[in-house]
């Protein structure tokens, strides 16, 4: 364990090491020590002891993602789109969402994401618009989701994963899916995010034109 200084150089986020200590300011916080209580292949979990922004000691549980969050809205020539369902093993919950995973930092996202539609529904899309990123979480974990909406979609094999074992697909209406996130019937974030992001984005474009 290094010894305790005023400051330091805030730590690698990939850093696995079981204990880091190092005074170091996160904004209006200051982060004294840091703990790994858990980890495996996709997440790291970590117990903080800070000072929070009015000065008062305090301890902070962090959630490292170790993968970038994707996903993309595919939507098809004749204005639907293909929505995959699964059930959440944390939620015990059959959700409808569109198709997302997860990318290695190292990797471009986008090639990530191309590689998930494609084991997930057997689409490839020849035009991928940018719909930003969002921080789903941001209260206890640093993950960030990448967001785009795919058109120019050609049918393919799928090479879903053990995990993917239950995921069925289906294409609904562009409007249906908006109303599904807007009325509860869909409420994985990234999906009620992307889909409302891509609405905006057509009626800007349909504007423009």
């Amino acid at each position: 364990m290094s010894s305790r200084h005023e400051t330091g150089r805030p730590r690698d986020p990939q850093d696995d090491s079981p204990v880091w200590e190092n005074r170091i300011k996160i904004g209006p916080w200051t982060q004294i020590s840091r703990a790994v209580t858990y980890n495996n292949p996709w997440i790291r979990v970590e117990h903080h002891q800070v000072q929070d922004p009015s000065g008062q000691d305090g301890v902070y549980g962090v959630v490292h993602f170790k993968n970038r969050a994707l996903a993309c809205v595919p939507l098809h020539e004749d204005g639907t789109v293909t929505l995959v369902g699964q059930h959440r093993y944390p939620l015990d919950l059959w959700t409808w969402e569109i198709p997302e995973g997860g990318g290695s930092r190292e990797a471009d996202p986008l090639t990530e994401m191309q590689r998930e539609l494609m084991e997930e529904t057997g689409l490839s899309a020849s035009e991928w618009i940018p719909l930003g990123v969002i921080h789903p979480s941001n209260s206890v974990t640093d993950e960030t989701a990448h967001l785009w909406l795919a058109r120019g979609l050609t049918e393919g094999s799928l090479a879903r994963e053990s995990t993917e074992g239950d995921m069925k697909t289906m294409r609904v209406p562009f409007a249906e899916a908006v109303a599904m996130a807007l009325d509860g019937r869909i409420t994985d974030a990234l999906t009620v995010t992307a889909l409302f992001r891509a609405s905006g984005w057509l009626t800007s474009a349909s504007s423009r034109t």
